[in-house]
């Protein structure tokens, strides 16, 4: 490494493929030896990193970035140690950052003072704790107050820092003990705690000659972490091709009405429904159906029955708050605040619809009506910022305000809880997209990994409206009612959001985008899409996983293919926390996890953490 020039006293970090193991990884501490040095070191190409993880509804900068050429694969690597590896002095380190909790794998990118940052180093199994603790025996590894996923690098005087760490007692060990017998058998010493390191980097590696022994030693039998299940070696079938059929008719329909007006032969219809959507004449009857407004098992006396009874409780509500007087609403904040909030969003609310267009248009006043008294109906949730775009679809549909107020609480059961204040659905829901994607294309799990863009929180606005921004209305209308036949499976709409990454997987990929540039191509995807393109890919992507024998358990409950592991509290029962009726819509999850921040600027790397929750 002299011609990275290297003092002779400097603490190597290097990291290389190990080739007699064939998909094994090693991490190796080393001094530098003033007598010679690794010829081939690798030009490590500078990515941007801006240090925080932007909002899905905002770009502030986007930088160009340069991109050097990619060996060709097959080709003979310059280095001996493949093209991935790489040597830095940890004096050249200015932070460390860490994945975001939750995920089901961690990884580790080491930013240098120049502003690059190295290969992310990915830890499917654990060892991210094992890494940080040994860097820690060289380095001061201080959690940034502002990120702490974020370590910031502060250099030291060795002994000095081992005294420290020794008067301290962070570690069940002597400092110097451990760096002593580390820099003696670094092989012996830090295989069995990275021996969990991720095969992220398989693909470089060269296979094992038939025959050829290994210097190193087996590794140890480990158990997956608790949480944790490998999934990086799932072997997929190929994609099999779908083909959508034509949308459900009012004849087609009308065939399935029996003689009580109960419908027949409802899981057929249902398959036709997903497999087709409706004709636009039919989704005024069909939708009460889809969202549970009706019975699919009632008669048609039955339903009359419900509709009287329900418009009944309608405006019993609806009469709430109308009768408030404006003095009374002086003294309720919060009725007052949800007022603004409502007539905020009414008056921008798909304005370029016919339906809604115009300053008089009846159809805001009924927007504004049924959100207000959705208020009433639930009092814990409130209105929230984004009800209104899954309000508006379903009364340009219904055209009746009793109906439609009932269709849209029916549409909120599903999704109430992306608008609860502590996020946790939404969180939960980014992480199963995560692990789908995952196992459909870890490639491009790995570039966003690189990008500082795996948490995956440009997609938070699919999510969290069901991509009613991102589809002209038309094939939105498409998308909810196929969605909402609860078919194939649970989660359709995860799968929704898997088929968009993988159109724009070799954009995205072969572009070279950074994380700026990654979040600006998605938003600017929108009303570019084509739904029926989009819904034939995801019912591919689950015919693909479906059939997959080896399909890990964590997934197979996101398929609803098997019962989860442990029961978890549904969130729609659980109380949300009282909300402001002036708070924003939720926000994507912050860049930081949700640890207590500490008291002082910096904080030694906290100790209450342990490998079970590396992720």
């Amino acid at each position: 490494m002299e011609g990275a020039g290297y003092r002779d006293n400097d603490v190597l970090l290097h990291w290389a493929p190990v080739e007699e193991a064939g998909d094994s990884t090693q991490i190796l501490f080393s001094k530098k030896d003033s007598s010679g040095g690794d010829s081939c070191a690798s030009e490590e190409e500078p990515t941007f990193d801006p240090g925080y993880e932007p909002d899905w509804a905002v770009i502030s900068t986007v930088r160009p970035q340069p991109r050097h050429s990619e060996p060709t694969r097959g080709a003979e690597p310059s280095c001996p140690q493949g093209s991935w590896a790489f040597s830095v002095s940890l004096g050249e380190l200015k932070s460390i950052r860490r994945s975001k909790p939750g995920l089901s794998w961690a990884y580790l990118v080491l930013v240098t003072q120049a502003g690059g940052s190295l290969p992310a180093l990915h830890f499917h199994r654990g060892g991210t704790r094992a890494l940080l603790r040994v860097l820690s025996r060289y380095l001061l590894l201080a959690s940034s107050p502002q990120d702490s996923r974020l370590y910031l690098v502060f250099p030291h005087d060795s002994s000095a820092l081992s005294n420290s760490f020794h008067h301290l007692q962070l570690f069940d060990q002597d400092s110097s003990n451990v760096v002593s017998r580390f820099l003696q058998d670094p092989y012996s010493t830090t295989f069995s705690s990275f021996s969990r390191v991720t095969n992220f980097f398989r693909g470089a590696l060269q296979p094992q000659p038939e025959g050829a022994a290994s210097d190193l030693p087996p590794p140890p039998d480990d158990e997956p972490e608790p949480g944790f299940e490998v999934i990086s070696c799932v072997e997929l079938g190929p994609r099999p091709t779908v083909e959508r059929g034509p949308p459900v008719t009012e004849e087609e329909w009308a065939r399935h009405v029996g003689p009580e007006g109960r419908l027949q032969q409802v899981p057929e219809l249902k398959n036709r429904i997903f497999s087709g959507g409706l004709s636009p004449g039919l989704r005024r009857e069909a939708w009460k159906f889809l969202l549970g407004y009706l019975s699919w098992e009632g008669t048609a006396e039955e339903h009359k029955a419900h509709v009287r009874k329900k418009t009944d409780e309608y405006f019993r509500m609806k009469l709430q708050w109308k009768s408030v007087s404006p003095e009374q609403e002086r003294r309720n904040s919060l009725l007052h605040g949800y007022r603004s909030l409502i007539e905020r969003d009414v008056s921008r609310t798909d304005r370029t619809n016919k339906f809604y267009e115009g300053p008089e248009n009846p159809g805001l006043g009924l927007l504004n009506d049924i959100l207000l008294t959705y208020c009433m109906y639930h009092f814990d949730l409130g209105y929230v910022q984004g009800m209104s775009d899954l309000l508006s679809p379903i009364l340009y549909v219904i055209q009746n305000e009793v109906d439609a107020f009932w269709c849209f609480c029916g549409f909120m059961e599903l999704v109430q809880g992306n608008f609860e204040e502590s996020q946790e659905t939404m969180k939960r829901q980014l992480g199963r997209l995560l692990l789908l994607l995952r196992v459909l294309d870890p490639q491009l799990c790995d570039f966003l990994d690189s990008q500082d863009s795996g948490s995956l929180c440009f997609c938070f606005r699919w999510l969290l409206i069901w991509f009613k921004r991102e589809f002209p209305f038309p094939d939105v209308l498409r998308l909810w009612e196929v969605l909402w036949t609860g078919l194939p499976g649970p989660n359709l709409h995860l799968l929704v959001a898997c088929a968009i990454l993988d159109m724009e997987r070799d954009t995205l990929m072969l572009s070279g985008f950074g994380s700026n540039e990654i979040l600006k191509h998605i938003n600017e995807l929108t009303m570019k899409l084509s739904v029926e393109d989009v819904l034939t890919r995801a019912e591919a992507l689950h015919r693909q996983l479906t059939a997959c024998p080896e399909l890990p358990h964590n997934v197979q409950e996101i398929l609803g293919l098997a019962p989860p592991t442990e029961p978890h509290s549904p969130s729609p029962t659980a109380s949300p926390l009282p909300l402001s009726p002036t708070r924003a819509p939720p926000t994507p999850p912050p860049p930081t996890d949700t640890a207590q921040q500490p008291d002082s600027s910096l904080e030694i790397l906290p100790e209450e953490e342990d490998d079970g929750a590396d992720s």
